[in-house]
């Protein structure tokens, strides 16, 4: 078998007395969608973090495409990568956060061309070809000259994606991208993200949509303190969960 995309091996992370990660492990296969769920305070936003380099890990590691990510292994010891190390890691990595955090001084255009451009110091008409192409697939190419106050939540985070996109990233990462949004926006997004899916992205979503989960995660992860609790097809966590930890958040989360 091929190695896996992503392997979180034994992570931990403290904040504090708290601790947030006991000791996570995971395989994220190339093409993959792997969902997260769990209450609030479950550790799924600071796994994703962890694997983007927000957050540093404590002990354990994570790999991408075998490249040990944040560390660097010398003389049988591990030794903290510098900063623009760290960037350069980052760039295999897309983010979406549950805020759109779009520049609110750029159009929609800009804020897609702006990391490509400059981070990557890609050509500019190139870049500008391939954002339009991007705002086209997120259903967004009327709305290239718009700022995000022009903008509504949903099309705003369609933005994000298509921002996070132009990087060209092995791995997308969502946290909670419908969280932010009104009742009535959050279709737009997952449909976007059922298209990503089916392109074959291999995707994290720390997300409390079950429906958009058990129908378009390959895995589904229930995490509770800290703790992997259970994990599986969806049709097997969420359909006939077998820890009664999950029980109680699958029947909890129904009944609101």
């Amino acid at each position: 078998m091929s190695a896996p995309l992503v392997a979180i091996r034994d992570v931990r992370k403290r904040f504090g007395s708290f601790e947030a990660l006991k000791g996570v492990s995971l395989d994220i296969p190339a093409g993959q969608v792997l969902c997260l769920i769990g209450a609030s305070g479950s550790g799924k936003t600071t796994l994703l973090r962890c694997v983007n380099q927000l957050a540093e890990i404590d002990s354990g590691g994570i790999w991408l495409e075998g490249e040990l990510l944040g560390q660097r292994e010398d003389g049988g010891r591990l030794h903290r990568l510098s900063e623009a190390q760290i960037a350069r890691q980052r760039l295999k990595t897309g983010m979406v956060f549950q805020r759109f955090n779009l520049f609110a001084h750029m159009t929609a255009l800009d804020n897609v061309t702006e990391g490509p451009i400059q981070v990557q110091g890609r050509k500019p008409a190139e870049v500008r070809r391939e954002a339009l192409e991007l705002l086209d697939r997120v259903g967004l190419s009327s709305k290239a000259s718009n700022y995000p106050s022009e903008l509504s939540g949903g099309q705003q985070q369609r933005v994000a994606i298509a921002r996070a996109l132009a990087m060209r990233p092995r791995l997308m990462l969502f946290d909670e991208p419908t969280s932010a949004l009104d009742p009535e926006l959050v279709g737009e997004v997952l449909s976007v993200m059922r298209e990503l899916a089916k392109s074959g992205m291999t995707m994290m979503v720390v997300t409390h949509e079950l429906g958009f989960a058990r129908e378009v995660a390959d895995r589904v992860v229930y995490m509770d303190a800290g703790l992997i609790v259970e994990a599986g097809t969806p049709d097997q966590v969420l359909g006939a969960p077998r820890e009664a930890r999950t029980q109680a958040f699958l029947s909890a989360v129904i009944r609101r």
